[in-house]
């Protein structure tokens, strides 16, 4: 059974054992989550004026919306003040900003009614964040950046938690998708045909556990969580914002949420920075995750 704790008063390192476990963290918005969300507001706005960032689906053509995330995506996802903004929330969240290191923030957008679920919009499905590189210890935030309904939430899958699912990670190099998929999302409209890692079987979405935090308000997974985008049929887009953290102590340790069937290669390490100075992982680290492979030998079933 999956634990969720809400508005936890806990210290980092007892968090990141809890969810390494499968815990779920979901805390109530504050002033540094509050400030990330007004912010990636007023560039959605900009952007998509004079409609509604929520609302813009039903007045421009797919390729009009698309090209209005051709700029508005990279630009939240480069602008200084994003990463700033990242340090904020991890300081109030209470973590060590000398130790903990954290990837570029991305503004999500899952439309209504599968308006557009390709490219730079681009819907995932059931998944893992683990079959796509990152290490056992990654942890991920995501926080609404308008208020959502459970019609169109995140919805997590914790049955599967110590489940192997037969999926293509086997497939999946982070270094080649970073060369080629992610570099080619722009060209992808009404149907994205690159090669992600995907579950190779039916799975079981139901019970799902749907949580539905204030704009702002934060929920906290281990990147092992299966994990989906609820099919959004509430008529209005969601925006949201997620990033992924790693702590230093545990990537030099290998601690991390067990792994039970992931076998991506290539590695992320090179895209966390440190919180405190925005630097990145010493060399020698990040090349100990590249040149590993995951150990999958108690789940081998779970590959193609």
């Amino acid at each position: 059974m999956t634990a969720v704790y809400f508005n936890a008063d806990h210290p980092d390192d007892r968090r990141r054992e809890n969810l390494y476990a499968g815990a779920i963290y979901v805390d109530a918005a504050n002033a540094a989550t509050r400030a990330f969300c007004a912010f990636a507001r007023t560039l959605s706005e900009e952007a998509f004026a004079p409609h509604d960032p929520r609302d813009a689906q039903h007045v421009l053509s797919v390729d009009e919306y698309n090209a209005v995330l051709k700029d508005l995506k990279p630009k939240f996802i480069h602008h200084p003040d994003s990463k700033t903004l990242i340090r904020e929330v991890l300081a109030g969240a209470g973590c060590d900003l000398d130790r903990t290191y954290a990837d570029v923030p991305r503004l999500r957008t899952a439309t209504s009614h599968g308006y557009l679920t390709s490219g730079l919009a681009y819907a995932f499905k059931p998944h893992r964040d683990t079959w796509y590189s990152p290490p056992q210890c990654q942890l991920n935030w995501w926080l609404p950046v308008y208020e959502i309904e459970p019609g169109n939430a995140m919805a997590f899958h914790p049955h599967y938690w110590d489940r192997a699912i037969r999926n293509s990670s086997a497939g999946f190099n982070y270094q080649d998708w970073q060369t080629g998929g992610r570099k080619a999302a722009h060209d992808q409209g009404k149907k994205d045909t690159r090669v992600q890692s995907e579950a190779l079987e039916e799975l079981e979405l139901e019970p799902a556990l749907k949580l539905v935090p204030e704009p702002g308000g934060l929920i906290v997974f281990s990147a092992a969580h299966l994990h989906s985008t609820v099919p959004n049929e509430t008529g209005r887009t969601r925006l949201s914002i997620d990033f992924r953290t790693v702590h230093r102590d545990d990537l030099e340790a290998g601690r991390g949420a067990p792994n039970v069937d992931s076998a991506c290669g290539g590695t992320t390490t090179m895209d966390y920075l440190r919180a405190a100075d925005f630097t990145h992982l010493p060399e020698e680290l990040i090349d100990r995750y590249a040149e590993s492979r995951p150990d999958w030998a108690d789940a081998p079933a779970a590959f193609a």
